[in-house]
């Protein structure tokens, strides 16, 4: 069998969940979208359904996976719904809906749900991608409030450069949505709110709401592009390993791999590990991108290939057929590896592919 697998540590997972629950101060729903970021869906919302306040997820089909795996713990759809149709399913699976235009509003007026649907309506409050403008939001509140198809609602925004920690759009935004939001709850009780996103959660304290939404996060990687306190305590979730397969020796002047990105300038041991772009590794890390080789720190070099990529073996004597390469997990870190190869953690945790996941260190599993 190949040897390239992705290892995936529920505990870590719980660890950084219970840290996010700690940041926001109140209940944090687990962001569980795009299969919980290459991750596993099912396995985190199972590792997490005894203590989670709740799952997102970005669409009824990613929730309908949860249900029919048993999980009954709230589920909100991020991006509400596409259809009016799908209305049925919201009630049947008892889902819980963002909602963010006025279609979708007159779309549950119409509807004639079981029970009282939990409506998250959506603030735009300057990312301008999803969401009601200001002008529109107190109007559309007031009316689902009046609604016997609704039962809680609960206000929302995203921010959009919560990442950038010396940049001032993120209170910019807080302040718009308190000021929009202000004065809006109903029999003398508070609007319910939610504001923090991961990069929002570990570096802007003052905008929480009583949701916080940690997705990034959860899987124990930084937004961030600078080492930060908080953030360094997150405990990455998968470690994607595989094995040296071949070894060569090659002379000064020789290139490795297509291109001849790289060229020896020294005797070389070259070692061919069974892991390439179409397993989800950045086609094009430069030379030099940190590995660890039988956990000691070692380097990519030449251009990475479909199905294989290479390491210097130079300094490594010991190392041999079969030895272990970490590409990215607790030693590398995949914040670190994204941001040697000009992508993101997002990208690289949503793009594994090919690789079987398996769990360890959980008492649970």
């Amino acid at each position: 069998m190949r040897p390239t697998r992705a290892l995936i540590d529920l505990e870590a997972l719980r660890y950084n969940y219970r840290l996010a629950r700690e940041l926001g101060g109140r209940k944090a729903l687990a962001v569980v979208k795009a299969d919980a970021y290459g991750h596993g869906a099912v396995r985190c919302a199972r590792a997490l359904e005894a203590e989670a306040d709740g799952f997102g997820v970005a669409c009824i089909e990613e929730a309908l996976e949860l249900r029919e795996a048993g999980i009954r713990a709230p589920i909100l759809l991020l991006e509400g719904f596409f259809e009016a149709a799908e209305l049925e399913l919201i009630d049947v699976h008892d889902l819980w809906t963002v909602v963010q235009a006025d279609w979708q509003i007159d779309a549950i007026e119409r509807a004639r749900p079981s029970r009282p649907l939990t409506v998250w309506l959506k603030l735009d409050s300057g990312m301008h991608r999803l969401g009601l403008a200001p002008s529109q939001y107190r109007a559309c509140l007031q009316r689902l409030q009046t609604m016997p198809q609704v039962g809680e609602v609960v206000a929302m925004t995203h921010f959009a450069r919560a990442d950038e920690l010396d940049c001032p759009r993120t209170r910019e935004q807080a302040a718009l949505f308190t000021q929009t939001v202000e004065g809006l709850g109903i029999d003398g009780r508070p609007l319910p709110t939610s504001l923090g996103n991961s990069p929002a959660l570990l570096g802007w304290p003052e905008v929480q709401g009583d949701w916080a939404r940690p997705g990034l996060m959860l899987y124990g990687a930084t937004p961030f592009a600078a080492p930060h306190p908080v953030a360094d305590r997150l405990q990455p979730v998968m470690t994607v390993e595989s094995q040296v397969i071949a070894i060569s020796e090659l002379p000064v002047g020789e290139p490795v791999g297509y291109g001849a990105r790289f060229v020896t300038e020294r005797p070389t041991r070259v070692g061919v590990v069974a892991m390439g772009y179409a397993d989800g590794y950045p086609q094009f890390a430069p030379n030099g991108t940190p590995v660890m080789i039988d956990g000691r720190p070692g380097q990519v070099i030449g251009r990475v290939s479909m199905d294989m990529l290479t390491v210097d073996l130079t300094d490594h004597p010991d190392a041999g057929l079969g030895s272990r390469i970490e590409l990215w997990g607790r030693q590398v870190r995949a914040g670190d590896l994204a941001a040697r190869c000009a992508t993101s953690a997002y990208r690289l945790l949503c793009g594994v592919k090919r690789v079987p996941r398996s769990v360890v260190g959980d008492s649970d599993a």
